[in-house]
This record gives structure tokens, C-alpha cells and sequence, in this order.
């Protein structure tokens, strides 16, 4: 499966079509998780290794990829499941979801869904859900910023893509810019987080894009995007 998804979120990275990624599942159920019959000591260490370095490669090519990353959740998300909702770049989620981190619970602890969920909801609320195992609801996931919007099942998908659609509405390469910027300069200080974005700024001023947003906005008109990252200067 993890195969499958870096696969898929490949297949199309090269196409000047291709504005943004929706995640989604089938059935009850989002991600549940490593099947952990493949996790026995009968497969072995070096499968193990395998295991959880195609895993985290996974999880940082949805933050490295040029195109927003969503996730529209209905159901359970688990383990390495809750992982890749920490993933996403924007989560939706139906009111009936769920999200836990239960390894401790099978004596498997959460170390790497842990890098993802430390780094999106408050260090306590982190380790309470590692420590426990317990779930929380999409209102919690949403109070403590795991989720980005939650709205009712029967209103999940329209509301996912109303959010895709905007961003397909955007320029391509100023969303790029913006996406690979905003993890760039979390991952810095205050100082050279500042010089990171205003450096970027001035690049983004540079692009046809950009001029051409700025000169729409002057003449009150819509914008008519290159979405190529072809220069208006240098």
C-alpha cells in the first residue's frame, strides 16, 4: 500500500496539469495503520527496515511535492494511518472520524507517527495520545490542530473539493513556491526564517505570475496565470 501511494503521488509530479492531491479512503475505515503480521520476527529485520524507511520516505515526499496534499478522512485513522493525516497539507474530516496512535497498547510504540503528530498538535496532546493510545474525536483533532475543517459526512466531499478547487484556482508555480517555503522556514529559527521568506518574496515578485497578479489587482480584473515559473525580471 505504501508502494501504491508513493506511486501514485509520483505519477503525475511532472504535469503542469496537476494542482493538487486529495487522499481519501473507501469503507469504515482511512488508514489503520502497518498490518502488523508483516511486523513478526518471522519476516526478519532487514524487512523491517524496509518497513518503515519506505514509510517515512512516503510521508516526506507529501510535504516535499510541489502540489498541496489533502486528506479527506471518514472514518478511523491509526498508527501510521494518523501519521499520514499529520502528513497532509489540509485535512478534511467527517464528524464521525477518529484518530489514535494505539502501537504502545500491542507493545508498538508510535515513534514514527510521532515525528508527524509532534510536529502538528501541542507536545502534551501528543503524548497523551502515544501514551495512551486512546482516540480522539474529529472535534478534538480539529481544537488541537491535527485536522483542518470538520463538517458532516454527507457534506465531506463537496467540501473537500470546494477547498481543491480554490487552490486549483491559484498559480501553479506561486503555490509551489509558497508550499516548499512554508516548510522550509518552520524547519528554522526566527531569524532565518525571516531572511528564508524574504528572500523567497522577491523571487515571487520576479515571476511573470506574480506581475501579473499585482497588475490585475491595480486594474480590477481576474487573473490570467502562465502557471509556468517563467521570469517578468530578473
Amino acid at each position: 500500500m505504501l508502494e501504491s501511494l508513493r506511486k501514485s503521488i509520483l505519477s503525475e509530479a511532472d504535469s503542469e496539469d496537476l494542482r493538487v492531491i486529495v487522499i481519501s479512503a473507501n469503507g469504515p475505515v482511512f488508514s489503520s495503520g502497518h498490518d502488523l503480521k508483516e511486523l513478526t520476527s518471522a519476516q526478519g529485520r532487514e524487512h523491517h527496515v524496509q518497513v518503515f524507511n519506505t514509510c517515512s520516505e512516503v510521508m516526506t515526499l507529501i510535504q516535499d511535492i510541489p502540489v498541496p496534499v489533502m486528506a479527506m478522512v471518514n472514518g478511523v485513522a491509526t498508527a501510521a494511518g494518523c501519521q499520514l493525516v499529520a502528513s497532509c497539507d489540509i485535512v478534511i474530516a467527517s464528524e464521525k472520524s477518529t484518530f489514535a496512535t494505539p502501537g504502545v497498547n500491542v507493545g508498538l510504540f508510535c515513534s514514527t507517527p510521532a515525528v508527524a503528530i509532534g510536529r502538528t498538535v501541542p507536545r502534551k496532546v501528543a503524548l497523551e495520545m502515544l501514551f495512551t493510545g486512546s482516540p480522539i474525536s474529529a472535534h478534538d483533532a480539529l481544537l488541537h490542530g491535527l485536522v483542518s475543517k470538520v463538517v458532516p459526512e454527507n457534506r465531506l466531499e463537496e467540501e473537500t473539493l470546494a477547498i481543491a478547487e480554490r487552490i486549483c484556482w491559484a498559480s501553479q508555480p506561486v503555490v509551489a513556491l509558497g508550499k516548499a517555503t512554508f516548510y522550509s522556514q518552520m524547519a528554522q529559527g526566527r531569524d532565518a526564517a525571516y531572511a528564508t521568506a524574504s528572500k523567497v518574496m522577491v523571487e515571487n515578485l520576479a515571476l511573470r505570475d506574480g506581475q501579473e497578479g499585482i497588475r490585475a489587482f491595480i486594474e480590477k480584473r481576474e487573473p490570467v496565470w502562465s502557471h509556468t515559473t517563467e521570469k517578468a525580471h530578473d
